[in-house]
C-alpha cells in the first residue's frame, strides 16, 4: 500500500493506492491562504503539516486501513512556496510565502536576468523561491535557520529533522540551482545572499529517503516531486514532445524535453522533471478566477455550477475575462498587470461573466501552447477544472487539437505513487474533447482575447 500525498496550495489530498495504483482511498482537507496586503499571499506552515496529517488519516479510514500497513509515501507539493524554520525547534519563524505572492516584484526588476535565464532555465519573477528567501533573510538571523520548500517541510517533519532534502524538481525553481548540474549555484547563492547551510540536500525524484513517522507508525519515504512534475509524471509524458496542462489554482503546461538542458525559448520555463528536463508555460491564474467570482463577488455558491451557468447563454457576448489577479505568468511574465474585464453592456448577466472566466482560463493556456517550439499532438488534461466540460472543449476549440481529460483527476498524487513505486505509469484516459470550432472562428476568438490582454498590460504599467 502506497499513500500518495498532493500537498497543494488550497488544500491537500491523500490517496491511497495499491501495487496496480489503483485508489483504494482518499481524503482531503482545505488549507486556508491569507493575504495581509495587496499582492501578498501567506499560508501558516503548521496548517500545511496539520492538512497533510488529517488527509492522510481521512484516506487511511476510506481505505479502511491503518498507518502501519503502508509500505511507502511519496509526496507532490505545490513547488515555490518558501518556508524558514529553526533547526531546533523544528517551528517556522515567519509564514510560508506562498508562489503567488507578489512583493518581491520591485527586486526582480533590478536583477540581471540573462544571468538568471542563462543559469537556472527561469526569468526573474517573484513568483520562484529565491527572492521570497532573500526577503525573509532581511528580516531574520539565519543562525540555526533551515530553507525549504513545501516538500523539504513535509520530509522534515515526516522525519523528526533527520533529513532536510529537497527533489531535483523542486530545487529546480528555487532560482538558486543549476539547470544544467542539477545542484546549488555558488553564484546565484551570492546573488541572493543565501548561505549553504540554510540549504537541503538535493535527491533524485524516486530515491528512498529511509523511514519517516507519520500517525504513529514507521513508514518508508520514497517519491519526491513539484506537483506538476509529477502530474507530468502519472500522465506518462516521458518522451519529448509529450505534454500535459493541469488545471488546478493555476495552469500549468509541461512538456517533456528528453534530456536536453539547453535554455528554453521566449516567454517559457526549462525546468527538472522526475525523469529528465521540460518545457513549461506557468498560467498564475485560472481556478482561482473562478474561486474568487465565488469568494470574492458572490456569484457562485459552488465552483461546480460555473459550466451549467456557462452553457445556459450562446457566447459571453463580448465579454472578456483576463485573470491576472497576481500579475500574468507564462508567456508574458508581467508582474505589474492587472485582472480585468472588457466588454460589459446593460445586457451582461453573471452567466456571461462566469462563461468569460471560464474562457480566460483556456486564452492562457492557448498563449502557452502558441509559445510552444511544436505544439503536441495531444493534450492531457488533469485537475479539479478537467471536470468542466465547457471549459474543456473551449479549450480543444481554441488549441485545434485532442483534449485527453485523465480519468482520474488526482493524477499529480498518482505521479507521486508511481514515483513511489519506483515505475512508471499513464493514467487512463477517461474523456476526450475533439476541436469544434473552425480555425477561422477560433482566430476571432483569440484576437478579442489579444486586445483585452494589452489593456490589462497597460493597466498594470499606468
Amino acid at each position: 500500500m502506497i499513500l500518495a500525498v498532493d500537498q497543494g496550495t488550497t488544500g491537500t489530498t491523500c490517496l491511497v493506492v495499491d501495487d496496480d495504483l489503483h485508489v483504494l482511498g482518499r481524503g482531503y482537507r482545505e488549507l486556508p491562504q491569507r493575504f495581509p496586503r495587496p499582492g501578498w499571499v501567506e499560508q501558516d506552515a503548521e496548517e500545511i503539516w496539520l492538512s497533510v496529517e488529517r488527509a492522510a488519516e481521512a484516506a487511511l479510514v476510506d481505505a479502511r486501513i491503518a498507518a502501519s500497513d503502508l509500505s511507502s509515501v511519496g509526496i507532490a507539493n505545490q513547488r515555490e512556496t518558501t518556508l524558514l524554520w529553526d533547526r531546533a525547534s523544528g517551528r517556522a519563524v515567519a509564514p510560508a510565502l506562498v508562489w503567488q505572492d507578489r512583493r518581491t516584484a520591485e527586486r526582480c526588476r533590478a536583477l540581471d536576468a540573462a544571468l538568471i535565464r542563462e543559469r537556472t532555465g527561469l526569468v526573474a519573477d517573484p513568483y520562484f523561491s529565491a527572492t521570497k528567501l532573500e526577503w525573509l533573510l532581511e528580516r531574520h538571523d539565519a543562525e540555526g535557520l533551515a530553507f525549504g520548500t513545501v516538500d523539504s517541510w513535509l520530509v522534515w517533519r515526516l522525519t523528526g529533522g533527520r533529513r532536510h532534502v529537497t527533489d531535483v524538481t523542486n530545487a529546480s525553481r528555487t532560482l538558486l540551482c543549476s539547470l544544467a548540474s542539477l545542484a546549488w549555484d555558488d553564484e546565484l547563492l551570492a546573488l541572493f545572499g543565501v548561505d549553504r547551510g540554510l540549504l537541503p540536500e538535493i535527491v533524485g525524484s524516486n530515491e528512498s529517503l529511509g523511514s519517516g513517522e507519520l500517525l504513529g507508525a514507521s513508514v518508508e519515504l520514497r517519491g519526491l516531486a513539484g506537483d506538476q512534475q509529477a502530474a507530468l509524471y502519472g500522465q506518462g509524458c516521458h518522451a519529448p514532445g509529450e505534454g500535459k496542462a493541469t488545471y488546478g489554482t493555476g495552469s500549468f503546461v509541461l512538456v517533456h524535453a528528453g534530456a536536453d538542458a539547453a535554455p528554453p525559448p521566449p516567454g517559457l520555463l526549462k525546468t527538472a522533471a522526475a525523469d529528465g528536463y521540460a518545457l513549461e508555460g506557468a498560467v498564475l491564474v485560472s481556478g482561482a478566477a473562478v474561486q474568487w467570482l465565488r469568494d470574492g463577488l458572490g456569484l457562485l455558491s459552488d465552483a461546480s455550477e460555473s459550466e451549467a451557468l456557462a452553457r445556459s447563454v450562446s457566447s459571453s457576448e463580448g465579454v472578456v475575462f483576463v485573470p491576472a489577479l497576481t500579475g500574468l505568468g507564462s508567456p508574458w511574465w508581467d508582474a505589474d498587470a492587472r485582472g480585468l474585464i472588457a466588454g460589459i453592456t446593460r445586457g451582461t448577466t453573471r452567466a456571461h461573466l462566469v462563461r468569460a472566466a471560464l474562457e480566460g482560463i483556456a486564452h492562457q493556456v492557448a498563449d502557452v501552447v502558441d509559445a510552444l517550439p511544436e505544439p503536441p499532438a495531444v493534450l492531457r488534461a488533469d485537475g479539479g477544472a478537467t471536470a468542466n466540460g465547457f471549459l474543456m472543449q473551449f479549450q480543444a476549440d481554441l488549441l485545434g487539437v485532442p483534449v485527453e481529460v485523465a480519468a482520474e483527476r488526482e493524477t499529480t498524487a498518482l505521479g507521486a505513487a508511481a514515483l513511489a513505486a519506483g515505475r512508471g505509469a499513464r493514467v487512463a484516459v477517461g474523456a476526450t474533447y475533439e476541436p469544434r470550432l473552425s480555425r477561422d472562428e477560433a482566430a476571432t476568438q483569440r484576437a478579442g482575447w489579444r486586445d483585452a490582454l494589452e489593456r490589462a498590460k497597460s493597466a498594470g504599467a499606468s
